[in-house]
């Protein structure tokens, strides 16, 4: 087995706290790579507060994680020793399912394994995320890193990017489209800039003008405050798509309206508190309101190469891992321009 060192809430109540656990050794199949740089991710909070239930616990969190591939199975072969490598949300799926043969992972009708707060496929061998200094995985699960890119402006990719690309590419978003984009945090951002990418004409949908400037810095063609009804009621009925990366409850009705006829506003944010939407805020239009969540493993190599090509990488800030409560506090406020990186030399 291998001793490795991490970062772990041992309990819903509990902070984050240096931990000891071992990981398998490589297996045929498997890749060991050594994490560099882990993004924060909202979702990890969700989990060690067991906001959504089910957690598991001791957690370690991190799905966001990139690094340096120090052993291979003898089987592998996408992989060397020496190679970048990151791996997302996810680190197996049944694999039989039709959805896993159709690069669905995520959408596994047997039940995935995520990165962390899960299982193996064994159901019973707990999954322990990137907030730590290794970790291993089969090399399906294990996605190919670009050196032309800052690695740790990289890392937010494996979840922010892919959730965001992911239902631009299955809407086939592009040229002759108009978009809004609902908050500009650590999701939002990377919408915008692969809207951008795509040729889509965006809005940015923001409870605060005081994000204008910086949704203009990353390409967004328009900036709406929500809180005002003029600036609301001048965009009613003018968007093909709308784009929701919110987490905090929020009025889905309120944007519905905003809707082309057959117009489609897409879910990727996670509220703690369901929704409740009035049957004429989607009949009237045709309107459909959808979600989507992360993507398979063939999507996801796709957006970090298109990435690699068009230069593109999350906005980030890098933390020790000391500060990562520090970092959590500030994310709920809002205060951070748009990801948390740890780096995970300060382990």
């Amino acid at each position: 087995m291998i001793q490795t060192k991490a970062y772990a809430a041992q309990t819903k109540e509990t902070d984050l706290a240096p931990w000891t656990f071992e990981r398998r050794e490589v297996g045929p199949h498997d890749v060991q790579f050594d994490i560099l740089f882990c993004g924060v991710c909202h979702s990890d909070l969700h989990q060690i507060k067991d906001e959504w239930g089910g957690s598991i616990f001791p957690m370690v969190p991190g799905h966001e994680i990139v690094g340096r591939v120090v052993k291979v199975g003898d089987h592998v072969k996408k992989f060397k020793v020496g190679d970048l490598a990151g791996t997302g949300c996810l680190v197996d799926s049944c694999r039989v399912c039709d959805n896993c043969k159709d690069g669905l992972e995520q959408y596994c009708t047997n039940g995935h394994s995520q990165t962390y707060n899960g299982y193996e496929q064994d159901h019973q061998t707990p999954t322990y995320g990137g907030y730590s200094n290794t970790i291993v995985v089969h090399e399906d699960f294990v996605l190919r890193i670009s050196d032309k890119l800052d690695l740790a402006s990289v890392a937010p990719l494996l979840c922010a990017g892919i959730t965001t690309y992911s239902p631009l590419r299955h809407w086939n978003i592009g040229k002759g489209h108009k978009i809004a984009v609902v908050g500009l945090g650590g999701l939002g951002h990377m919408g915008v800039k692969f809207g951008v990418a795509f040729g889509a004409e965006v809005t940015v949908l923001s409870t605060s003008g005081k994000k204008e400037e910086d949704a203009k810095k990353l390409g967004a063609h328009h900036f709406v405050v929500t809180s005002d009804p003029e600036q609301m009621k001048a965009v009613a009925g003018t968007f093909d798509f709308i784009l929701d990366t919110v987490s905090a409850e929020h009025d889905l009705n309120v944007y519905l309206g905003l809707l082309k006829t057959n117009g489609t506003h897409v879910c990727v944010g996670v509220p703690t508190k369901p929704a409740e939407i009035a049957a004429f805020s989607i009949i009237g239009g045709r309107k459909s309101l959808a979600g989507s969540m992360i993507g398979g493993l063939p999507e996801t190599q796709e957006m970090l190469d298109f990435c690699a090509e068009h230069n593109i990488v999350s906005d980030i800030e890098l933390i020790d891992m000391k500060d990562i409560h520090t970092a959590y506090d500030r994310m709920l406020k809002g205060d951070v321009r748009y990801r948390f990186v740890i780096d995970m030399a300060t382990l």
